[in-house]
């Protein structure tokens, strides 16, 4: 197995040099939608979904077999600060459900296919409130990065990584917040629901952990404000790149860890693609600074991966359609 970096130094070594895909796959799979029995582009967005799905797999009639979805769960110091409708217990307790099999996450990993993981990390220690000092130390950082890395199954050909965590769209609006400016309130939804009065209590508690912890790299933003899922998140993303692994975006907290490994390369979320645009207020101005277009827009607002979820249905069709659809001359069919 492909070991972790031991330090922010090594990551930020391996975010530098990332391995892109094969462009040989890539251009086989161009010549192979073009001979399909279709006019041509009449399967719109499933076309480019499966050429460029076929070059990070580097076979240019590839097959989705070994779909895995990775849920990661971390509690928030800031939790403290009355940023959510529900108490840090509750991420426990959804951890117990994710086990049981009893969560949304559950039957559309099964519906799909998906080998589903379960991590929990460090439940019992909250981060840091971001208020009043960093999040994650280097160390704990780089222990949360790493935990994301080795989740993935080097076997694995389709990832998709979700969360659980009272409080973290609060530490999401941040460090979207610290990486794009704006206002806080630009980037603060209401997450789980709260109220008005707690919905200012968010873009306070935004706006101050921002003020405090200002400057440095994605990687330094991720420690500051960030949260041990989240991080995970963004260690199970690169790890993917490593492998030549596809991955499908979830939600606002999820695009939030992809959005710091972008920050330090524009180049590192190539092997991604959105699976939805969610419900909470900044999801869709999130999407547009990372350069992705949604492929399903349904309302969806609960994390757990389940918007990404969905959209494996939709690269599995696009795969379907173009591996194992019939050219022309196979079907004896006049391409005009």
């Amino acid at each position: 197995m492909t070991q972790a970096p031991a330090t922010l130094a090594e990551y930020r070594a391996l975010l530098g040099d990332l391995p892109g895909p094969d462009t040989a796959a890539a251009v086989g799979a161009v010549e192979r939608n073009a001979q399909l029995t279709k006019p041509p582009a009449a399967l719109g967005r499933l076309e480019d979904l499966a050429e460029w799905y076929a070059g990070w797999r580097g076979d240019a009639r590839p097959r989705i077999k070994a779909p895995q979805v990775v849920i990661f769960a971390g509690n928030h110091g800031v939790a403290a600060r009355g940023v959510s409708a529900f108490p840090p217990e509750v991420t426990v307790q959804m951890v117990a459900n994710f086990e049981a099999g009893g969560a949304a996450i559950n039957q559309l990993s099964k519906v799909f296919g998906a080998r589903m993981d379960v991590q929990a990390i460090d439940l019992d220690t909250p981060t840091g409130d971001f208020t009043q000092t960093v999040a994650m130390s280097e160390a704990e950082l780089c222990a949360a990065l790493s935990t994301g890395w080795n989740a993935v199954d080097a076997a694995t050909d389709l990832l998709v990584t979700g969360e659980m965590g009272i409080a973290n769209t609060t530490s999401a609006a941040a460090l979207a917040h610290a990486l794009y400016g704006g206002e806080a309130s630009d980037w603060v939804g209401r997450g789980t629901g709260v109220d008005d009065t707690g919905l200012r209590q968010k873009v306070e508690v935004v706006a101050e952990g921002v003020a405090r912890h200002a400057g440095g790299d994605g990687l330094d933003t991720l420690a500051r404000l960030g949260g041990r899922e989240i991080a995970a998140m963004a260690g199970a993303m690169l790890r993917a790149r490593v492998e030549r692994i596809p991955v499908i975006l979830d939600g606002f907290i999820c695009c939030s860890a992809a959005a710091c490994l972008h920050a330090v390369n524009g180049a590192a979320l190539d092997h991604c693609v959105a699976g939805h645009v969610s419900a909470e207020s900044a999801h869709s101005a999130l999407l547009e600074r990372l350069g992705k277009e949604a492929l399903l827009s349904l309302g969806l607002r609960l994390g757990e991966g389940s918007g990404a979820a969905l959209a494996i249905g939709v690269l599995q069709g696009a795969i379907a359609c173009h591996s194992d659809m019939a050219t022309f001359a196979e079907a004896g069919v006049s391409d005009g």
